[in-house]
């Protein structure tokens, strides 16, 4: 399998991950002090940048 439907892959699944566990956190926030929640959906909504382009770059490099 080359590289990029296989980074597809992986992307879509950790991201789904990614969204489930962000959604799971945002109930806690949700009770919290709204600089705390303003805090947490900033980098909720920012996190997933790192990881979504090492695995592009990753995808598009070419070997030897």
């Amino acid at each position: 399998m080359s590289r990029v439907p296989l980074a597809s892959l992986i992307g879509l699944l950790g991201f789904f991950a990614y969204i489930a566990v962000a959604m799971v956190l945002a109930d806690a926030v949700l009770r919290q002090h709204w600089v705390v929640q303003l805090v947490y959906f900033i980098a909720a909504g920012i996190l997933w940048v790192w990881p979504a382009k090492w695995l592009m770059f990753w995808a598009a490099r070419k070997d030897g």
